[in-house]
């Protein structure tokens, strides 16, 4: 008689129409105890209505819960999609695992990653010191052939707002251009003088051969189609400007390492920016980061790796020269003698001090670190395609600093170039 499943449902539906019939049969007779019998039934037996559930699951249903994903898949799809998205690597001498362009300043070089295989190597022009290469994470998105040029408004611009048309003489930056975000640039039109040395106003500059082999291996490197004879029409129009925007962003580290362990062997770079980073604990941090410790080091290594930090520092500790030996009696042979190693000492001390690079093999680094450079392009190429554009205006003010191969102690770079 639609009791349910619960025999307790069923009693209590029994007697609450025993009682209604009696009620009926007796014309209401008692009624306030009748009643108030009725509701002590209703509560005794109130948790076990609708096939027993219990009233407050009715009134306040739980709520409904999606299966999981089995083994945490979704937040594994998460995590994939987080790692895929490019970052700038930590630590010193890191190598890329994915494809991206790193760009070691004082190195004065730039490399092209594909999936963590090195492609290509270059040997650049730098920001001069008042005008410095940024570091930090970019990306480099298309590639302009015959791009224009306006001037800035800055001190050093011969005429700022003035547009230069492309494939105009006077146009520095070349045959091709590619933007890396704010105002920087990586662009062809150097001279190969410039290569290797302060040559731009915060760009990487490369020699015309280089930015049209750049362009090549960037194509490569984001699955891009640029076929030869595309990109050779797009040069024949000098004065047509062409963009290319590359499939797949490619990112641009720009770094500042002047020490740098690579496949065994030890670089320390001159600090050319003035960052005081050529320090015993950066020394140490470079070797942390290949698995050596630097005091596990033979003291005839630590004492070069230490010597050649200092020579290349912003402020190097010169040695004293050779005194002059306390000799009775000294004749005219070993004064000539002395002065001889003095005055070798002191162009050795001239020497390092322009030299930009101090190399050092050290046992225990073999097969460690950063790889070396892959199918270097150092600028060269012919004569024509690597002269560059004409010698600019002289500036209204404030020329642009002429290269410099030891920056002087103390100058604050200024980046006028950096992104606003």
């Amino acid at each position: 008689m639609g009791c349910g499943s619960t025999q307790d449902g069923c009693v209590a539906n029994r007697i609450a129409t025993s009682i209604g019939l009696r009620l009926n049969a007796t014309k209401m007779r008692n009624t306030i105890p009748l009643t108030a019998a009725i509701i002590s039934l209703s509560f005794a037996f109130s948790s076990c209505t609708n096939n027993g559930q219990p009233t407050e699951a009715i009134t306040n249903p739980p709520p409904s819960i999606s299966p999981s994903p089995p083994n945490g898949s979704a937040n594994r799809q998460d995590q994939t999609a987080a790692n895929e998205q490019p970052v700038l690597l930590k630590g010193p001498n890191a190598v890329p695992k994915d494809t991206r362009i790193v760009v070691n300043i004082p190195a004065f070089r730039m490399d092209v990653f594909r999936d963590g295989a090195l492609m290509k190597s270059y040997k650049i022009g730098i920001g001069y010191q008042k005008f410095p290469l940024p570091t930090g994470f970019r990306k480099a998105e298309t590639i302009i052939f015959n791009p224009t040029w306006t001037q800035p408004n800055e001190s050093w611009a011969s005429d700022p707002g003035l547009v230069v048309p492309a494939g105009d003489k006077g146009n520095p930056l070349g045959p091709v251009k590619i933007p890396i975000g704010g105002a920087n640039l990586i662009h062809g039109g150097k001279p190969l003088a410039k290569i290797g040395t302060f040559a731009s106003h915060g760009c990487v500059g490369l020699t015309n051969d280089e930015v049209k082999d750049f362009v090549r291996v960037l194509a490569e490197a984001s699955n891009t189609e640029l076929k030869e004879d595309t990109m050779a029409a797009f040069l024949r129009k000098r004065t047509r400007t062409q963009a290319v925007k590359l499939d797949r962003p490619v990112p641009v580290e720009l770094r500042y390492e002047t020490i740098v362990i690579e496949d065994g062997r030890l670089h320390v770079y001159r600090d050319v920016y003035n960052k005081n980073t050529n320090t015993e604990e950066n020394l140490r941090a470079a070797f942390e980061a290949n698995g050596i410790s630097f005091d596990s080091l033979g003291e005839g290594a630590k004492t070069q790796a230490l010597d050649a930090v200092n020579a290349m520092s912003l402020h190097p500790k010169k040695p004293p020269l050779p005194k002059p030996a306390m000799v009775v009696n000294q004749n005219s042979a070993d004064k000539t003698t002395l002065a001889a190693e003095r005055k070798a000492e002191a162009e050795r001390q001239r020497k390092l001090r322009n030299q930009k690079e101090i190399v050092i093999d050290i046992a225990p680094l073999s097969g460690k670190g950063y790889p070396p450079p892959k199918d270097l392009h150092t600028g060269a190429g012919s004569v024509a395609s690597n002269a560059g554009g004409p010698k600019p205006k002289p500036p209204r003010r404030n020329p642009t600093p002429a290269p410099q191969s030891t920056p002087e102690a103390g100058q604050t770079p200024r980046n006028t170039a950096g992104p606003q």
